[in-house]
């Protein structure tokens, strides 16, 4: 692998004289850039971005830590995110947490160590000190760390409302939820707009807690059995929704003639299954677009409009629930 030593013979200049080229600091006349630049397309070097970054202190290297890469949310979400992030040409360094103290603190630490310039927060945390303490702009999505770290979050309230108001279209008389783990502030506010609506039409709502990423599909098989008369299912996420759907065609139910199911996300595999699932949609290429434009906003030391922004959902109607 050719070093700066290497160009800086083939062009016969100094090194100090290809770290300027490569760094676009002082000055070279324009022979010499020539010759520079064609002796690194010759060799095909490629400059150590690292060692760049701790001369410039700064890396064009945006982090992003999200509690799981394997889930289909954060995977649709991390592509939007890093779409926006390359259009306006940095890099993104992205650090899966697994919901995993210890490991969160190696990766604080990595992003201390990295001169990363910004850093995207997805995943739940307590270090909220740690997180402010390194003194780096940080934005957080789906939650609010701190009322002084901006964030960008859909509304769930509004999402739980939504999917209420389809179920109640066709009255049901018992309605199953099957929630996230209930720690979460994205899962209280989904059941929060769906029970407020629930309960202003006195539905009976019998509620179980599920983990998003693997939901245990005897325990969702179990709950069904316990409440056979259901008629009506919200899930919080859109993969708990599969595997509620998967146990009701074991069971023998029609959907959505005896059990309507509504979904949260709007993942690319809810317009896919059969039957297709009605879902809550989040803006996911507008989150990422969003958070890229705050985060940079705030890496160029400029005044955010508005620190807190709230992105509506909408509900998107499938098989899964009765025609309006």
């Amino acid at each position: 692998m050719p070093t700066i030593k290497d160009v800086a013979k083939k062009a016969n200049v100094s090194v100090a004289t290809v770290s300027r080229v490569i760094n676009n600091t002082g000055y070279v006349n324009e022979e010499t850039r020539k010759m520079v630049q064609d002796a690194i397309n010759e060799l095909e070097y490629v400059p150590n971005e690292l060692a760049r970054s701790l001369f410039r202190k700064t890396s064009n290297i945006i982090g992003l830590i999200v509690p799981h890469i394997s889930t289909y949310f954060f995977a649709e979400l991390i592509e939007s995110i890093e779409d926006a992030v390359t259009k306006k040409g940095y890099k993104l360094m992205i650090f899966n947490s697994k919901d995993d103290i210890d490991l969160e603190k190696k990766y604080i630490n990595v992003i201390s160590q990295y001169n990363i310039d910004g850093l995207i927060l997805v995943a739940n945390t307590r270090s909220v000190k740690s997180y402010m303490d390194l003194k780096i702009p940080v934005l957080t999505i789906d939650h609010i760390l701190d009322d002084s770290i901006p964030s960008i979050t859909s509304n769930n309230v509004q999402g739980g409302e939504l999917a209420a108001k389809q179920l109640l279209k066709s009255h049901p008389k018992k309605v199953i939820h099957f929630r996230g783990p209930s720690d979460l502030i994205t899962v209280v506010d989904r059941a929060k707009g769906f029970y407020q609506v629930m309960d202003d039409h006195d539905v009976e709502i019998y509620t179980f807690d599920l983990d998003f990423k693997t939901p245990d599909i005897d325990d969702i098989e179990m709950f069904i059995k316990k409440h056979p008369d259901v008629d009506g299912i919200f899930c919080s996420s859109d993969i708990i929704a599969i595997y509620a759907i998967s146990v009701l065609q074991k069971l023998d139910y029609n959907i959505p003639e005896d059990v309507e199911i509504v979904g949260f996300d709007n993942i690319e595999l809810a317009n896919v299954l059969y039957p297709k699932l009605t879902s809550i949609a989040q803006p996911i290429d507008k989150i990422g677009e969003i958070a890229t434009d705050t985060l940079l906003t705030l890496i160029h030391k400029k005044k955010l409009k508005q620190k807190h922004i709230m992105l509506p959902v909408k509900l998107i109607e499938r098989a899964t629930t009765k025609k309006s």
